[in-house]
C-alpha cells in the first residue's frame, strides 16, 4: 500500500522553504517523489533569522513572530505542491515540518528549531510532525545528522562501501559500510560562508557554479588558521551549524587584509578539504546531495582531492540532489506516525533508538 507524507525544509542557507512529496510503496527503495515545490524567503525574514542566531533584545518575541512566518510560508509551499500534483489534503498522511535551526547546541541540552506546527496543522488541515532533534538531544544525544537514518534505509547497498554527502550552509556525511554500523556527521561549513562572502562582495545569493572562487587565488596561511579550530579535531559523533560558523567566526581569521576573490577561494578550499579529511579513503563511492552539489568548482575540488571516489549526484540513486533533505523529513515523519524511531545513536550519540519528533493532528 502507498503512502503519501510531505517533507519540509528550510536549511542553514535561509534562502527559503521546499516541500516535496513523497510516496513510500511496500520497500524502502519502493519510493518516488510525486512533486516539489519552493517558496523563496524575503530579504526581511533572513534578517530576522540571522539576528536569530545569536543574542539580541527582544529575541523571545521575534523567535514567535518569525515562527508564525515561516509556518506560513510553509502553507504556500504545501499548497502549490497540492494544487501542482492535484492531490488534496485528506490524501497525506502527515507533514514533516523541521522549522528553522536559530540555535543548536547539544551540549548545553538543547537544540532549537523554530515554526509553529499547530498553525501549520491548522492552516493544511494535515497532521504536521515537528520537534524532531529534541528527543535525541533529551537522550544524550546531538540531535544532528538526522538524515543518516533515512540514507541507509534509502541509499544501502549490500556490498558496496558508500557515501552520501549532503552539501547544505553545513556539510554532513553518512557513511554506509556494509560491514560495520552506519556513521554520520558534520564535517563543517558547506555553503554558508561561502554565501556570506558573496552576498557581501558580488551582491548575490550564491556564487553560480563557482566562478569567482575559482578565479581567486588559494591563501594557505589563511585556510592553515580556518583548520586550527578545534571543530576540525573532534572525533563523531560531532554537530555544528550556523550558530558557530558565521561571519563573527569568519571575521575573527580576516585580520590581514587580503582580495575578495582570494577569500572566496580558500573558504571553497575549507569545505572541499574539511569534506576530504573526514571522509574514509577506502569508499568506493559518494553521492552528492544539497545546494553544493550543483557547485562546478567545489565538485571538480572534491574529485580532485578524492582521486580514488566515483563521486555523482544522488539523482543516479532515484533521488534528485534539491529534495533529498526534504524526503528525509517526510521520511521521519512516517517513522514518528508509526511510532518507529528515526535516529542512528551510533551517528548522535544517543543512549538507544528513540521515537523522534511531536504530533499536532489535523
Amino acid at each position: 500500500m502507498n503512502e503519501l507524507f510531505i517533507g519540509l525544509m528550510s536549511g542553514t542557507s535561509l534562502d527559503g522553504m521546499d516541500a516535496v512529496l513523497v510516496n513510500f510503496g511496500k520497500t524502502p527503495q519502493d519510493i518516488k517523489i510525486m512533486g516539489h515545490s519552493y517558496v523563496p524567503y524575503e530579504d526581511a525574514i533572513k534578517e530576522a533569522l540571522l539576528r536569530l542566531h545569536s543574542p539580541n533584545t527582544n529575541e523571545l518575541e521575534e523567535s514567535l513572530i518569525i515562527g508564525n512566518t515561516i509556518s506560513k510560508k510553509a502553507y504556500e509551499a504545501i499548497d502549490a505542491l497540492l494544487k501542482k500534483t492535484s492531490i488534496t489534503s485528506k490524501d497525506i498522511k502527515a507533514i514533516g515540518f523541521h522549522g528553522q535551526t536559530v540555535r543548536h547546541q547539544p551540549q548545553k541540552g538543547f537544540t532549537l528549531q523554530i515554526g509553529n506546527p499547530a498553525l501549520l496543522a491548522e492552516l493544511s488541515n494535515i497532521n504536521v510532525i515537528a520537534d524532531f532533534r529534541s528527543r535525541d538531544v533529551a537522550a544524550s544525544g546531538q540531535g544532528a545528522p538526522l538524515v543518516p537514518a533515512f540514507h541507509h534505509e534509502i541509499f544501502s547497498h549490500p556490498t558496496t562501501y558508500r557515501a552520501i554527502l549532503n552539501i547544505g550552509g553545513i556539510a554532513n556525511v553518512t557513511l554506509l559500510n556494509p560491514k560495520t554500523s552506519v556513521s554520520g556527521f558534520d564535517t563543517g561549513p558547506g555553503n554558508l560562508l561561502l554565501d556570506h562572502w558573496s552576498k557581501t562582495h558580488l551582491h548575490r545569493a550564491f556564487d553560480e557554479n563557482g566562478t569567482w572562487a575559482k578565479e581567486g587565488k588559494l591563501i594557505k596561511t589563511l585556510l592553515d588558521a580556518f583548520f586550527e579550530d578545534s571543530y576540525f579535531e573532534k572525533t563523531a559523533p560531532k554537530s555544528t551549524g550556523r550558530d558557530y560558523f558565521n561571519e563573527a567566526w569568519l571575521n575573527k581569521h580576516l585580520q590581514k587584509s587580503y582580495a575578495a576573490q582570494d577569500i572566496q577561494r580558500t573558504l571553497l578550499e575549507l569545505t572541499a578539504s574539511s569534506i576530504a579529511k573526514a571522509i574514509d579513503s577506502n569508499i568506493s563511492e559518494i553521492y552528492l546531495c544539497g545546494g553544493g552539489a550543483l557547485n562546478i568548482f567545489l565538485v571538480e575540488r572534491l574529485k580532485t582531492l578524492m582521486p580514488k571516489t566515483h563521486i555523482q549526484l544522488t539523482d543516479v540513486l532515484g533521488i534528485p540532489t534539491q529534495y533529498v533533505e526534504a524526503a528525509a523529513f517526510a521520511w521521519l515523519a512516517k517513522q514518528t506516525l508509526f511510532l518507529k524511531p528515526g535516529n542512528i545513536p551510533e551517528v548522535t550519540g544517543a543512549k538507544g533508538l528513540r521515537i523522534l519528533g511531536a504530533l499536532y493532528p489535523a
